[in-house]
């Protein structure tokens, strides 16, 4: 979350400027209020002290020093920029508040939430971005900001990662709570989910912990109604300090009214908005008022957090807020005062002090909506039930889920078969149409056999692509992924793995990269790293136009299971490595497994048509970035040096060019695979992204006068002969490269994201295991099945 505007610390001396926003909580943002910090308020920067801290100011015609860390909490403009932007001679007190007005009138908003909450969901409604929806956890595992108008305000929202709590277990909590801390957002929008309003408000107690100002965006309340309860969300409201606004988010309905609270939040006029401490009973809150204690002199710390949100940190032992601490001056003091306090009170309640906090907000919870919450006859699970007891059923689950797999990958074939012969016709016709109004020459060549070749070869799957990511969107927003994972953990157990490692694995079915970055849903970093490195076995849908161009040219009966087998064996090979790695580096034990399973859901067309369509974006964006430069590079490789003189020399001349000696380069390492030099350099140009492979394919397999499209491409591959008459390409080859392509190197983009998410080491390793891997399984299966 970037702005433009400076921090009154930043300011030199004698340096005038103006108030835009106050940060801070509780009683450091009262005090600064009341000295006279507001918005709108000029402030001229006197001097700094001998130790440059604190800081004296002038301000209402008085002198007031600041520290540091509290003139950082201050958000203001220099008049100076205000008047070198509009300078006309002279400028005037109206001109300086209406540039101070206009940039003071921008929110910024932290979306929090539990996963499943339909946060994301009122992110797409309010600002028309096309932020992924899942309704499983992991789903948003980074921040996406947008930005909406509303009533002259500027609203930038933050849509964070869903989290059920913001303590130190999960990379998403971390991530979410050192945002709140640290970016300081001018309020936290919180989304609850009105049907399991218990669990949801966990999190909002965190939150009123903090001290910071939040509304609330109590969702899916269409739900709540439909089941007959209750609630009177405005006196829960006043019993929080938090202003609830009713939303159903998938429709649209509420989204305004929320917008209009958080700009009543924003401006103080909110009535309903106030701090409220939770009463954690006596011995409770003698533990922190001691702590308190400790905490009051370091105005460091009290001026970025409220004292008994550390307080209360430290009662339950919180790793990260101990590190944030451990250069206070009374650090030891105050950790001494803090052990004594834990101990006396897991000496009285016989347990754990983070347990009896979580226990006693619960409570609240509890109580909270007894006076507010009346329960409706309907059974709210009922249908979920009933469709769990069949989808989930002892015997019929993994039926149930093989039979949808298969059902996607038939889909994807079948179907995407007829949108890709129109694509095929148009690429063929501009092909020809380009060839036909240019001279011959290097540039008819470079446009019709590298441009249109390479991209039109690859952008032909775009209906497959299309059809495979529907399924997945359909599986993830009706709530079947995380059942997927509930069938499935048993079997994840036994070879090392967490339940929830599916979702990422299957998300890789669509994209390695957002599989890798899903990781983070796991708690565990033995979990996180192991699910990383068999991820790349799960067949991404990039390397789908390789399966299906050798699939339609050599496999014409059973497409659907051959398909399904290249599929099934990444699977298999995931589960070994897996088993593998539990037995060597990983010995440890998985962690428990626990995991929502959320209500079905109906999912809506416009969730399903912006994940597909986002999804077509990504491809297209890669086909005019990656794929357009690598198709140039493989043409300019496979045109020069020119030293052909007619088209008859056209296969010579590919055999002595540069991507030629290449592939003649590596062909003795590849050749007891069944693969030539030409499928040699299929691979490596498939380094950066695996659609390359297609379109190098169709560039290396080129037939003179034809289109670049699946069909010609499919005819070359199939006419394709060594010197002596023997086929280069068999149904025995034809699988066993897929199968080359499935295992080995995963794109670029995969390996970057294994780095940023494990370091180097493991990366490197992916990459050595993987090609290692590949060569092995296709040296298999081609010197085994040459004996039959």
């Amino acid at each position: 979350m970037e702005n433009n505007y400076l921090k009154l610390a930043d300011i030199p001396t004698g340096e005038e400027c103006v108030i835009v926003k106050v940060h801070g909580h509780g009683s450091f943002r009262n005090r600064i209020v009341e000295m006279g910090f507001v918005k709108g308020e000029k402030v001229t920067v006197i001097k700094n002290a001998p130790l440059h801290d604190p800081i004296e100011y002038k301000l209402m015609d008085g002198h007031i020093s600041l520290r540091r860390s509290e003139a950082r909490l201050i958000e203001v403009v220099c008049t100076s920029s205000i008047d070198q932007e509009g300078y006309n001679g002279t400028f005037t007190e109206d001109e300086i508040a209406r540039e101070i007005s206009e940039k003071s009138r921008t929110i910024n908003i932290a979306l929090v939430g539990n996963p499943n909450c339909g946060k994301t969901s009122f992110f797409n409604r309010a600002t028309g971005l096309r932020e992924r929806v899942g309704n499983y956890s992991g789903v948003t595992v980074d921040a996406k900001q947008g930005t909406c108008h509303h009533k002259g305000y500027t609203i930038n929202l933050i849509d964070l990662p869903g989290t059920y709590s913001i303590t130190e277990y999960t990379p998403e909590e971390i991530y979410v709570r050192e945002f709140i801390t640290k970016h300081h957002p001018d309020l936290v929008l919180n989304v609850v989910d009105a049907s399991c309003l218990e669990r949801n408000l966990f999190l909002t107690t965190q939150l009123i912990d903090m001290n910071i100002r939040v509304v609330m965006a109590l969702n899916m309340f269409d739900e709540l109604t439909n089941e007959g309860s209750h609630l009177d969300y405005g006196y829960l409201g006043q019993l929080l300090g938090i202003p609830i606004v009713p939303t159903t988010a998938s429709k649209g309905i509420g989204i305004e009214a929320v917008l209009d609270k958080i700009i009543e939040v924003f401006e103080d006029q909110a009535k309903e908005s106030r701090h409220v401490h939770i009463n954690y009973g006596t011995e409770i809150e003698e533990a922190i008022a001691r702590i308190k204690v400790e905490i009051a002199p370091n105005k460091n710390i009290t001026d970025e957090y409220a004292p008994r949100y550390v307080a209360i940190k430290l009662l339950e032992d919180d790793r990260i807020m101990k590190e944030q601490l451990v250069t206070v001056p009374n650090y030891a003091c105050m950790l001494e005062v803090a052990q004594k306090e834990i101990q006396r009170l897991e000496k009285e309640y016989k347990e754990d002090t983070r347990t009896i906090i979580t226990n006693l907000k619960y409570g609240f919870i509890r109580g909270a909506l007894q006076e507010t919450f009346r329960s409706g006859e309907k059974d709210k699970r009922q249908l979920t039930t009933a469709i769990d007891a069949l989808l989930t059923h002892q015997w019929l689950g993994f039926p149930f889920l093989i039979f949808f797999m298969w059902l996607m990958f038939q889909a994807t074939f079948s179907l995407g078969s007829y949108p890709m012969d129109w694509i095929e016709a148009g690429v063929e016709a501009l092909g020809s149409w380009v060839a036909g109004i240019m001279p011959e020459g290097p540039l008819n060549d470079l446009l019709v056999n590298g441009v249109i070749a390479g991209v039109g070869g690859v952008i032909v799957f775009l209906p497959n692509i299309l059809i495979l990511f529907f399924f997945i969107s359909l599986m993830e927003d009706t709530g079947y992924m995380a059942r997927a994972a509930f069938i499935m953990d048993r079997m994840m157990h036994k070879i090392g793995l967490h339940g929830k490692s599916f979702i990422p694995l299957l998300i890789g079915f669509g994209c390695n990269v957002p599989a890798i970055m899903a990781t983070r849903t796991l708690e565990s970093r033995r979990d996180r790293i192991m699910t990383m490195l068999i991820t790349p076995f799960m067949s991404c849908s990039a390397r789908l136009p390789v399966y299906i161009l050798l699939v339609s040219a050599f496999f014409p009966v059973n497409q659907g299971l051959i398909l399904l087998s290249v599929y099934l064996i990444g699977i298999l090979l995931a589960i070994g490595t897996s088993f593998l790695l539990k037995k060597t580096l990983f010995a440890k034990s998985s962690d428990p497994f626990v995991m929502e399973l959320p209500p079905y859901r109906m999912p809506t067309m416009r969730n399903t048509t912006i994940h597909m369509w986002g999804k077509a974006g990504q491809y297209l964006k890669k086909m005019g970035t990656i794929i357009l430069f690598a198709s140039i590079l493989i043409w300019a490789l496979g045109y020069f040096p020119l030293n052909r003189t007619t088209m008859a020399d056209e296969t010579e001349h590919l055999e002595n060019s540069y991507i030629g000696q290449i592939g003649k380069a590596i062909e003795p390492v590849i050749r007891p695979l069944g693969f030539d030099w030409k499928m040699g350099v299929s691979i490596v140009t498939g380094l950066a992204a695996k659609e390359i492979v297609v379109s190098s394919m169709g560039i290396l397999y080129h037939v003179p006068d034809a289109g670049e499209n699946s069909q010609s491409l499919i005819e070359s591959l199939q006419q394709q002969q060594y010197s002596n008459g023997q086929k280069v390409f068999t149904p025995l080859v034809a699988y066993g490269f897929m199968l080359f392509i499935l295992i080995y190197f995963p794109c670029m983009a995969v390996i970057a994201a294994i780095r940023k998410e494990a370091g180097w080491k493991w990366a490197l390793f992916t990459i050595f295991y993987t090609t290692g891997l590949a060569w092995l399984v296709s040296f298999g299966v081609y010197q085994i099945g040459s004996l039959f």
